[in-house]
């Protein structure tokens, strides 16, 4: 069993596998991370990378070119971080009560729509995806999309962002200890909300991506708890890019791993136990790693002009 395993790692195909499998997660989890260093829970972001799925597609089925599908999709979560962030940031509700809203409001949105929208489809229409990135001679990337490029280029540029920019500044100190910042006179409030609709955006492209470049259509339940994966995953990185990155890779290489060890150890064990494989791991590394992780400050505290 271990020679299968080396022979499964040691094969190109296995990363690319890992890298296709991770490029949601690192949308995803760059959007968590955004929202909480400002100091705002998300966890709206299961029904927005639904949403995200479907409007993205639904716009290229209706005609719009593939780039614009994933504007549409970075609209529709800026929509819904939109709301989730006027809910928590000048209302001051529980930041966990209306990321809950916001998931299934979004999820029974994508539902209605797609049966309003579509009433007599009985199979998922398709689209032409995103098509791989056959020219750039590289074999770990010239199988995947330019999605795939554009999740790994996002993560050098959020973290010079957050860690060299005046934005980026701003978005740690509204995390970290909002009166200091208003004291520097920063709008606490208006930092939240952009950051949290921002991040919400790399949300909705998150979902875009499972639509566009994985598949080529939008069936019910293909985000299967990919948001609260890296939910988990900004805590297991410490609320860093870099380490949001390594988090997305090693959750997708253990998921791919799981599914070649189906294909090779035939029906030695039951197939949950595989499917179970990826999370457990996953657990046991975000234990290990949450016991050392600094999480912002003033995460979760709602925060009233003129407070200290």
């Amino acid at each position: 069993m271990s020679g299968d395993i080396l022979d499964v790692v040691a094969g190109i195909p296995f990363w690319v596998a890992v890298l296709r499998i991770a490029t949601p997660l690192i949308f995803g989890t760059l959007g968590v991370l955004l929202c909480e260093r400002a100091g705002v829970l998300n966890l709206g972001i299961e029904g927005i990378m639904v949403v995200g799925a479907f409007t993205g597609w639904f716009a290229v089925y209706q005609g719009a070119t593939l780039w614009s599908g994933v504007g549409v999709a970075a609209i529709a979560g800026a929509a819904l971080g939109l709301l989730h962030a006027v809910l928590t940031v000048p209302l001051g509700l529980s930041q966990h009560v209306s990321g809950l809203g916001v998931t299934l409001f979004g999820t029974s949105l994508a539902a209605y729509a797609y049966r309003v929208l579509l009433p007599r489809v009985t199979t998922p229409p398709t689209i032409e995806p995103f098509a791989p990135m056959t020219s750039l001679g590289v074999p770990l990337l010239s199988t995947q999309t330019p999605l795939t490029l554009l999740a790994l280029a996002l993560v050098p540029l959020l973290a010079y962002a957050l860690n060299r920019t005046p934005a980026g500044l701003a978005v740690r100190m509204v995390g970290e200890n909002p009166g200091a910042a208003e004291g520097q006179g920063i709008d606490v409030i208006a930092v939240r909300m952009w950051t949290v609709v921002a991040g919400s955006a790399l949300m909705g492209v998150a979902g875009a991506f499972l639509t566009l470049s994985a598949f080529n259509a939008f069936f019910f339940n293909m985000v299967n708890g990919r948001g609260w994966i890296c939910v988990a995953l900004v805590v297991f990185a410490s609320w860093r890019p870099g380490k949001a990155l390594a988090g997305a890779l090693l959750f997708a290489a253990f998921d791919a791993l799981q599914l070649r060890l189906q294909q090779t150890s035939g029906a030695k064990l039951p197939y949950q136990i595989y499917l179970m494989l990826p999370y457990a791991l996953s657990i046991l590394a975000l234990v290990v790693m949450a016991r050392r992780a600094a999480y912002p400050q003033a995460l979760m505290k709602p925060y009233r002009k003129g407070e200290r």
